[in-house]
């Protein structure tokens, strides 16, 4: 092997190093990939189905009302869930009807389910903290979510969901 060689390689090592740290950083802080497990975002996201998460989006911007996220729960889980109740707001379902701030909130993405009754005040607030969310499954009577894990912590938030990527025939911007 000659100088130059040597001098070649040195050079596509460094290029294909620095490649690896970049993808790195993009996945640890940028963007991340996660899978719709189980019914509780049904019809919306069915299981199996995989999507692109955006980490950096929430270091900018608020939260919204009706975001789809990854969360973390248990340590060990990562669920997908709406965001329904945002800080200050307060929220009840009766009758399978969404209450937000004692107004009937229209829920166009969930079709003919039925759910029991909740309050708020079930969980021990009357109304939503700073810096925590309300987040419900759209498969209301299949859902581990808020009404059972509680009201969700903002460091808890992963990231939003930005792409469905997986299966390619529902390839869709969110």
């Amino acid at each position: 092997m000659d100088w130059l060689s040597i001098k070649e390689f040195l050079k596509d090592s460094v290029k294909a190093i620095i490649f690896i740290v970049v993808v790195l950083f993009l996945m640890i802080y940028v963007v991340s990939i996660t899978q719709v497990v189980g019914n509780s975002m049904s019809p919306n996201y069915q299981n199996g189905e995989i999507l692109v998460l955006n980490k950096f989006k929430y270091r900018f911007f608020k939260i919204k009302r009706g975001d789809i996220v990854s969360l973390k729960y248990a340590n060990t889980k990562y669920l997908i869930k709406r965001v329904i109740g945002l800080p200050g707001d307060t929220i009840y379902i009766k009758n399978n009807i969404l209450y937000i701030n004692n107004q009937e909130y229209k829920e166009d993405y969930i079709k003919g389910l039925n759910y029991d009754d909740f309050n708020l005040t079930d969980l021990g607030y009357t109304t939503i903290p700073e810096n925590m969310y309300f987040v419900l499954g759209d498969n209301r009577s299949d859902s581990i979510d808020s009404r059972e894990i509680g009201l969700v912590k903002k460091e808890d938030i992963i990231g939003k969901a930005s792409i469905r990527i997986w299966p390619l025939n529902k390839f869709k911007f969110i």
